[in-house]
């Protein structure tokens, strides 16, 4: 029996107090696959006082309960990667293989690092006479996005349960399958009754009521600088503990003595990669201005070897983008870039071609794209790719950080000093050099108008942590 109009609330799958439904769109067809339920402040005030009659207990569980706990959510999780898979492609559009092997891999990585990091976690520490002691926060609240859901989902549940938190989350209302079958893993994973709820909806109607409830002590948000800055105000009130990760605009710089093709090459799959759909992708392809020609001929030949279709279709590398409200600015800052000055190179207006249903973007390159530039400046969020040239190494540099945002940054060369150097000089929570594998005990979070605080393993596990002195405990 399906659980998509369900709630998740203290221990059991509950129907909303009110009913109201919303349409789930696979964005391949533009067509309703399922519905779900819409909670309102009440729902919330049901979780809430599910949370909080939690954590007094679940608090004071020892690490080694918590360690097990994590470890049987993993186990449950491996047997319905299938499903999480096949949900993350009806409701974003992800190609299936990359909805396995990246979506629902995701999310098993984080609950797997959380653990190992949670198994080598000192929560206290003598300090002479004071006994320095880290405890939960308390009930906090969860708010992720729909382009990687389970990697925000299980990067903000598994530390909160690692630092002994309860919880309530409310997933994407544009993707919000996936964090259903989640919250099945977690029941029948043995989650304690209370620890761990979920509560679908939309942002005023769910996502703000939990901000401003006096029940929760902290909010944990991923999504838009614009969406980030109206949690933090409504949280404002009651003086809860916000932390983000917001927008990107990250650079992608391709020093002078990097290996040209192949930079530019990944360079581009990065962009593209999740069609473009994330908020650390590199956006801005900075390249010597003498090889500005050239990276114009790698990245359009990469760009058109992308194929684009249906996401159950065998060899389909980008699928549609998440929704008509997306495909609708993407377009709006393709032409943008046409309208001022940019050289398209290729891609452009409208869906690829025999594409005639389904958000289906053009992947898209411009050259000779200057800082002043909607393109260069606004986060777009599809596979459009922006390459800027540059005069020399200082200046570079000047374009990287000439951004509100600061969450990710690559810097590309032959030389590793050189490219630690200028690494050091990015103003970004993460910089990674030569396209590095994917490090989940590395922190992740960003500078500027990118958020605060820091996700991943122990990085993670601390957010969610209270700081206790006790002075005069006595010598160890």
């Amino acid at each position: 029996m399906s659980n998509h109009l369900k709630f998740y609330i203290d221990g059991a799958w509950v129907d909303p107090v009110r009913p109201a439904t919303l349409d789930v769109i696979n964005p391949a067809t533009e067509e309703a696959y399922t519905k779900i339920s819409l909670g309102a402040a009440a729902d919330v005030d049901r979780a809430v006082a599910a949370a909080r009659a939690a954590f007094p207990a679940f608090s004071q569980t020892a690490k080694a309960e918590r360690v097990a706990l994590l470890g049987r959510i993993v186990e449950v999780y491996k047997r319905r990667m299938d499903d999480i898979a096949r949900a993350v492609s009806d409701e974003m559009g992800a190609p299936i293989g990359m909805a396995r092997e990246a979506q629902a891999a995701a999310g098993l990585a984080h609950l797997k690092s959380t653990m190992k990091a949670l198994e080598a976690f000192e929560f206290e520490e003598q300090r002479g006479g004071t006994r320095i002691v880290r405890e939960g926060i308390g009930v906090v609240g969860l708010i992720t996005p729909w382009n990687w859901p389970l990697n925000q989902i299980a990067s903000k549940v598994a530390p909160a349960l690692a630092a002994g938190c309860t919880m309530v989350l409310k997933p994407s209302e544009v993707a919000p399958i996936s964090g259903v079958i989640f919250s099945e893993v977690m029941h029948e994973a043995g989650v304690p009754a209370g620890v761990y709820n979920m509560v679908n909806g939309d942002g005023p109607s769910v996502g703000q009521v939990m901000a401003a409830h006096p029940g929760i002590d902290m909010m944990s948000f991923t999504g838009s600088t614009r969406a980030g800055v109206i949690v933090a105000r409504t949280a404002a009130d009651t003086v809860k503990r916000v932390t983000q990760e917001l927008g990107g605009k990250s650079p992608n710089i391709v020093l002078a003595d990097a290996d040209f093709e192949p930079a530019v090459r990944k360079g581009v799959r990065s962009c593209f990669d999740n069609s473009g759909q994330s908020c650390n992708a590199p956006t801005r392809m900075l390249v010597p201005r003498e090889r500005h020609g050239d990276a114009l001929a790698v990245a359009k030949a990469a760009a058109e070897a992308c194929k684009v279709g249906d996401p159950k279709a065998e060899g389909t590398q980008l699928g549609p983008v998440v929704s008509e409200i997306q495909f609708n600015k993407i377009q709006r800052l393709i032409e943008s870039g046409i309208k001022e000055g940019a050289t398209l190179v290729t891609g452009g207006l409208g869906r690829p071609e025999g594409l005639n249903r389904g958000y289906y973007v053009r992947p898209t390159v411009f050259g000779d794209v200057r800082p002043d530039m909607a393109i260069a400046r606004e986060e777009i969020f599809g596979p459009v790719l922006s390459i800027m040239p540059y005069d020399d190494e200082e200046q570079a540099i000047r374009i990287a950080n000439d951004t509100p945002y600061g969450l990710s940054a690559n810097v590309e060369s032959n030389d590793l000093e050189h490219a630690r150097r200028v690494a050091r000089r990015i103003r970004a929570g993460q910089v990674k050099i030569n396209y590095p594998a994917w490090d989940t005990f590395a922190p992740f979070g960003g500078y500027k108008q990118s958020g605060n605080g820091r996700e991943y393993a122990d990085w993670g596990i601390h957010d969610f942590l209270e700081i206790k002195a006790i002075i005069g405990y006595g010598t160890p």
